[in-house]
């Protein structure tokens, strides 16, 4: 059964739920695992010995046995998603625990002994002639019905190698990628900062940089870079030696601009990303740039400390909100948009989905997990009461709601490319942030749930885009070898400089603020998923706000779709196409006029 928390890091009193995975597996040492190990060697051995070398004839003469043995593929790729799956929630909940880790590890080695096995199938589908596959689609139903996935399959064709080198990569993928995040989660988890003279993990010491009291802010920003300072050879290593992989990866995969591995797993063409990034860039001054000027003068400043950053405002005491009215708040967002959002949502509550909590040796940050469909989501919170945190509930939950939607696609088309998966969890924080604008009638809450919620924007468009040009000057200038701290540190503070602007002083030990950010170290260059997230958030938003006719049965349809349509496909239905020219202003135009309200209201 799951047990309920307290959290001794806020002023939440109530308790917090932990997960029940139970739903996945009764335990790490149960029987049921042990059964479905032995199953999956049994049942991937067998797929082995009746496809292997022979795709091709099955694609010109039996084209339904081929389209049978994709099925079997995806219910492979079900059971073993299933056990990575549970491994993964099991350790993040506490990375610090010998036996957790163990059994992580364990695992690790065991899906990518079957991955190795089955590596074969997609390597040989993608060997087949495009017409011989075009015309197999045509004459079996099966087959058909996985159309989306061989497409997206195929788009692979060009950075395809042999069997025997791919098959390298993914054993040397447990000792090489694998094994560096491993030691970034399990150092992150481990340190410790020293604020008000109580030794605390990272979650509480980020917290504290958004108290109201600047000493605590202060302290807790000399806190960071103290231990960050400490630590900050390991973390030279892990982020030099993660940049050589992917560059030796990239460099036998063929792909021509660091990012291009990115772009293609997420669906999206380099220009359409080159297009948002530099639009969010040449718009810097007028948004970050203009806020933090206004957020200096509300403190009385000339400049803002970069511990002041996300401060709230000045004689405003916001809200804590406790976990029940966190819930209701979601829960009540959702549902003046669709009660079917708010009911799919309700599942994570009722049915112990969520993790909570603040913990020793618990992951950082946040995040839904989609598991498999087979299943369902779990979500992973560090929760404290912060108006923040009931945005970030709502965040996740939006991708909550996306995973459990998509799901009837089945394993292999329900996962949704980075483009469009940051869109039902913007959306849910929209849903939310309106909700609480429309309850607060104090002129000062609001102006600060304003500022807030602007803030917010501003680090998932703003920083998020900064923090993508930290990553291409870390792995640009790793090409011509290794970068000390100073080298990476410099890139940092040169980075975070051209996007939060003059207004912000970037004091020591800020340039050490890049060694906890986990995105850079398990998915190399995601982040600008946030950013074309938000922009396209605020384009449906403004749809939804005219009372589109059908809006919801559409924004429905795109959740439901998953992986099985391309993007811009999917945003044709609301008029929105990101390789127009003006889209990405577009999708800043909001954040433009709250700064505009702002500026009104000082």
């Amino acid at each position: 059964m799951p047990i309920a928390a307290k959290n001794p890091f806020s002023a939440v009193s109530t308790d917090l739920p932990e997960w029940d995975l139970s739903d996945l597996y009764p335990g790490m040492d149960s029987p049921e695992i042990t059964a479905e190990k032995t199953g999956l060697e049994k049942d991937t051995k067998a797929f082995a010995d009746r496809f292997k070398g022979k795709l091709e004839a099955l694609a010109k003469d039996k084209a339904e046995d081929l389209g049978s043995a994709i099925q079997f593929y995806e219910t492979l790729q079900d059971k073993i998603g299933r056990l990575i799956s549970y491994a993964d929630l099991v350790y993040t909940g506490d990375t610090s625990d010998p036996a957790r880790t163990k059994f992580y590890g364990d695992m690790q080695e065991f899906i990518t002994s079957l991955a190795t096995q089955l590596l074969f199938f997609e390597l040989e589908l993608n060997r087949i002639d495009d017409k011989v596959i075009d015309t197999a689609i045509k004459t079996s139903k099966t087959l058909s019905h996985y159309t989306p996935w061989l497409n997206d399959l195929r788009r692979e064709k060009p950075h395809q190698l042999s069997d025997e080198i791919e098959q390298l990569f993914v054993e040397k993928s447990v000792s090489a990628r694998a094994g560096w995040n491993r030691l970034f989660d399990e150092t992150v988890t481990s340190l410790r900062f020293t604020v008000r003279g109580k030794e605390q993990s990272l979650e509480p010491t980020l917290n504290d940089m958004m108290d109201a009291d600047e000493q605590v802010r202060r302290e807790a920003s000399d806190a960071l870079a103290k231990t960050f300072r400490e630590n900050l050879r390991v973390f030279t290593l892990i982020i030099n030696t993660l940049a050589k992989d992917k560059e030796i990866n990239d460099r036998w995969h063929k792909f021509s601009d660091i990012a291009d591995s990115r772009h293609l797993s997420n669906r999206v063409e380099r220009e359409v990303v080159e297009a948002l990034i530099d639009t969010v860039r040449t718009a810097y001054p007028r948004l970050s740039h203009r806020y933090y000027a206004l957020k200096a003068k509300w403190f009385g400043k000339e400049k803002l400390n970069h511990w002041d950053r996300n401060a709230p405002l000045p004689a405003v005491e916001l809200k804590n909100y406790q976990w029940d009215d966190a819930r209701e708040t979601v829960l009540s967002s959702f549902k003046r948009f669709s009660p079917e959002m708010s009911e799919l949502a309700e599942n994570f509550f009722t049915k112990n989905w969520i993790d909570a909590p603040v913990r020793p040796g618990k992951a950082t940050g946040a995040f839904s997990h989609p598991t498999v469909p087979s299943a369902h989501p779990y979500v992973l919170l560090n929760y404290m009461g912060k108006p923040r945190d009931v945005m970030t509930l709502a965040h996740e939950l939006g991708h909550g709601v996306h995973q459990m939607l998509a799901a009837h696609n089945g394993a292999l088309m329900a996962p949704t490319p980075l483009t469009l998966a940051e869109t039902a969890s913007v959306f849910g924080e929209m849903l939310t942030f309106r909700l609480i604008l429309d309850e607060t009638k104090d002129k000062k809450q609001r102006k600060a749930m304003l500022a807030s919620k602007v803030e917010d924007m501003l680090n998932t468009v703003v920083r998020q885009i900064a923090l993508y040009t930290f990553e291409r000057e870390v792995h640009t200038a790793r090409q011509k070898g290794e970068l000390t701290a100073d080298d990476i540190n410099a890139i940092w503070m040169k980075v975070q400089s051209e996007s939060l602007g003059p207004a912000v002083n970037l004091g020591a030990g800020y340039e050490t603020f890049w060694t906890y950010i986990s995105h850079f170290i398990h998915s190399p260059f995601y982040v600008y998923a946030y950013a074309f997230g938000d922009c396209l958030v605020n384009s449906l938003y403004a749809l939804y706000e005219k009372a589109d006719a059908g809006f919801v049965d559409k924004y429905f349809a795109l959740l439901s779709a998953g992986g099985s349509k391309p993007y811009g496909e999917l945003l044709e239905p609301f008029g929105l196409d990101p390789k127009r020219g003006d889209f990405w202003k577009l999708g800043l135009q909001l954040l433009d006029n709250m700064i505009t309200e702002l500026e009104a209201l000082d």
